[in-house]
């Protein structure tokens, strides 16, 4: 087997945020190469409230103020965007440090019921402490959106074109907020498929969406704190490429939130409240009755 040959990336682009470069030996039928390749990002990411510590979880370094905000929201820390300041985020040896400043009484709240948390690619639920705390159910979502399949479709294809850390890294997740006609506003990545749905729940609080104006899609499987997240922002459909859990299509029944697993170009399957995913008008070929 011969020695890899140093191919050097003539002036390679600058990594986007969340990626970096490190070289690597390739190797494709029995010969290599040395370059540098994209890989993704994986930080310890540390949220501080009011000057205590409270979770640390291991994340993707981009977009950090969506997820601190979104963070907070989606794991009942506060029950308002405005109720969560960021005072600083500081970038330490050991990662990254977020300091937030809430409302004295959701301090106390969170006191009670603190934990010590060592995400894993973003598991929001790993090291709680009580069951009540780990499996959380939102209020029934309130929006009564509609959404034809051709959107959904168009919002998948979207997705897949924005995931820009991703398209060089084959290492995230992402989450995509789309329009009612599929088309896709906002789109945040993560190694954590729940990182990345904090991201976009922050982002979308930041612009100023509303839940009941659009749909979620995921790229990973619909676990239950994924339909528990979306619940708990007010989301009424969410749509993952992926099988959800028996939990997550508990969760979804109960919270009133129209839960679809295996969302692919040429089908899909809703597990819940499947009133909300309408079948696109058909076309002209298909109401004269033609073959396909």
């Amino acid at each position: 087997m011969t020695r890899p040959r140093a191919q050097p990336d003539p002036s390679p682009a600058p990594p986007p945020a969340g990626s970096v470069l490190r070289p690597v030996e390739r190797w494709r039928a029995g010969e290599g190469r040395r370059l540098d390749d994209h890989v993704a990002e994986e930080v310890p990411v540390a949220f501080v409230y009011n000057d205590a510590p409270f979770a640390v979880m291991m994340a993707t370094p981009a977009d950090l103020e969506d997820f601190a905000l979104g963070f907070a929201l989606s794991e009942g820390i506060v029950e308002r965007a405005q109720d969560a300041r960021i005072e600083g985020v500081e970038q330490l040896l050991e990662g990254i440090e977020i300091r937030l400043r809430i409302p004295p009484a959701r301090a106390e709240a969170l006191e009670r019921r603190r934990r010590s948390l060592s995400g894993r690619s973003g598991c929001g639920v790993c090291g709680s402490e009580l069951l009540e705390a780990a499996l959380r159910q939102p209020p029934p979502v309130t929006a009564d959106v509609r959404v034809e399949v051709a959107a959904l479709r168009r919002a998948l294809h979207e997705l897949r074109r924005s995931q820009a850390i991703a398209a060089l890294t084959g290492a995230t997740h992402a989450a995509g907020w789309a329009a009612l006609d599929g088309g896709l506003r906002l789109v945040r990545e993560d190694v954590g498929r729940h990182n990345a749905l904090d991201k976009l729940i922050g982002a979308m609080h930041a612009a100023g969406l509303d839940a009941a104006d659009g749909f979620l899609v995921v790229t990973s499987r619909a676990s239950y704190e994924m339909a528990m997240k979306a619940a708990s922002a007010g989301i009424a459909l969410m749509a993952a490429i992926s099988a959800p859990t028996a939990l997550a299509i508990s969760l979804a029944e109960r919270a009133n939130l129209t839960l679809i697993g295996f969302a692919r170009d040429d089908g899909h399957a809703v597990y819940t409240h499947a009133q909300r995913l309408r079948p696109s008008p058909a076309g002209p070929r298909a109401q004269a009755g033609a073959r396909p």
